[in-house]
């Protein structure tokens, strides 16, 4: 479907910093234009964003930025595995599930497609040095991963997307959240119950705008620090469009 294409274009648009919450968009004869299809076709796509809740229409007015999706972005994209290994640090992945099911509407949502699609969903733990450092559950159209497998999750998921696969992750969204460890987490992390966690969400697109994996995750940050290398724009700097 052409309009959800751009539908999903225009939404890694307006999470950059060209947008900000109540910016307008351009008019439907504009991105038209762009995207080369009829406006009936930009007006179906803005109808996705609507429904989804990132923009609003003002009647005699236009279309607004309504929300974002994404919290922070740093200056790189690095998976887990990948920085731990720069480290010269063991890591070791348990899948505690694998399994085929069918895309329930929050997930879908995410994802951007419909309800009761195939996909993948594991639940693994994340071991550093013997130690639990993170559970995952994570979200994977099956359309674009027939081939994944248990010993891929054991591994790096960012190696089988881009080295087996061949497709290019060109960004990801999070957001994070401090949670106490329930019961259940805390028998799963190995830690007190109402440890602090951070919950973190993720989601990955590719350079071709398709939503790659959406993942819920459980850090102990106790034991792994994050930090983040965030470059200030000053007025004067040129802007740079997010991946389409």
């Amino acid at each position: 479907m052409i309009y959800k294409s751009i539908a999903d274009k225009l939404r890694l648009r307006l999470n950059s910093s060209d947008f900000n919450v109540g910016s307008p968009l351009p008019g439907e004869k504009a991105l038209a234009l762009e995207f080369g299809v009829a406006r009936m076709t930009i007006r179906k796509a803005t109808d996705l964003l609507v429904a989804w809740g990132l923009v609003e229409r003002r009647h005699g007015s236009g279309t607004y930025v309504a929300r974002k999706d994404v919290h922070h972005e740093t200056t790189n994209l690095t998976g887990l595995v990948e920085v731990l290994r720069e480290q010269g640090k063991s890591v070791v992945s348990k899948v505690l599930t694998f399994e085929v099911m069918a895309a329930p509407p929050a997930i879908a949502s995410q994802l951007r497609i419909p309800v009761d699609t195939q996909i993948y969903f594991s639940r693994r733990i994340r071991y550093v040095e013997g130690k639990p450092l993170m559970l995952e559950d994570s979200y994977m159209p099956v359309r674009l991963f027939r081939t994944l497998s248990l010993s891929h999750l054991e591994g790096s998921k960012f190696d089988y997307i881009e080295k087996e696969c061949g497709i290019t992750i060109s960004g990801n969204y999070e957001s994070l959240a401090p949670v106490l460890a329930d019961k259940q987490l805390a028998m799963s992390m190995n830690v007190a119950e109402h440890t602090p966690l951070l919950r973190i969400t993720s989601l990955s697109y590719s350079d071709c705008g398709e939503f790659l994996n959406y993942s819920v995750m459980f850090r102990n940050a106790r034991e792994y620090q994050v930090d983040y290398h965030l470059r200030r724009i000053h007025p004067d700097t040129p802007l740079t469009h997010s991946p389409e």
